[in-house]
């Protein structure tokens, strides 16, 4: 289970954004939403063990994040945490399969190659894994940020705004892609968008006001 309970953050004193409790139980998709300004990159900070609150506690599978050392705190997010961005952080330097290993690495986890592969094998990327990111098309980079956010098989997968660089065909494919990642990895997903694209694909709603 995944939980945020009193969990406030001040950035002065006249700026101060407050978050309803939210439980979500594993397994569960969810959809983010909130306009510009209502704290929803705040609070994905938060729960990605970025930003610690001035208020509150996060839960990750009974763990509280914040109350975790600076040191376990990286690795358990390495360990536990899947994030996608709107655009690809990847290392350019790096080929396909040299960036999910270091992202084994940055979770002190060993070498899997035999993972790599299968993350790669389940996205429709395999014969790119000795390709680098320059040589890659946008949609085929989305795909590699879902690998490296699912290469660990995290207890939370987070997308922010995976689709608004896309076209339509591109946004339906890593869509769909999202939910079969969280699906096959038994991941808890929460995607947070403006995209009206995605919105259909959701039952479940956390709205920032």
């Amino acid at each position: 289970m995944i939980a945020i309970q009193s969990v406030s953050h001040q950035y002065s004193e006249a700026n101060q954004i407050s978050f309803n409790d939210w439980q979500i139980s594993n397994g569960d998709q969810w959809l983010l939403l909130g306009e510009s300004g209502s704290g929803k990159t705040t609070l994905l900070h938060i729960l990605t063990g970025i930003l610690k609150p001035t208020a509150g506690e996060v839960l990750i599978n009974d763990t509280s994040v914040y109350a975790l050392s600076s040191r376990k705190l990286d690795q358990f997010r390495g360990r536990n945490i899947g994030i996608i961005f709107q655009r690809p952080h990847l290392i350019k330097s790096l080929t396909i399969s040299e960036n999910l290993v270091m992202a084994q690495s940055f979770a002190r986890l060993p070498t899997d190659l035999k993972r790599v592969n299968e993350v790669l094998e389940s996205l429709g990327i395999a014969a790119k894994k000795n390709a680098y990111p320059s040589e890659l098309s946008q949609g085929q980079l989305q795909r590699v940020s879902i690998a490296r956010a699912v290469i660990n098989k995290p207890a939370l997968l987070i997308a922010d705004e995976p689709t608004s660089s896309l076209d339509d065909k591109n946004a339906a494919a890593v869509l769909e892609l999202l939910l079969l990642q969280s699906g096959l990895n038994q991941a808890t997903m929460i995607v947070a968008t403006h995209d009206k694209r995605v919105k259909d694909a959701f039952t479940n709603t956390y709205e920032l006001r």
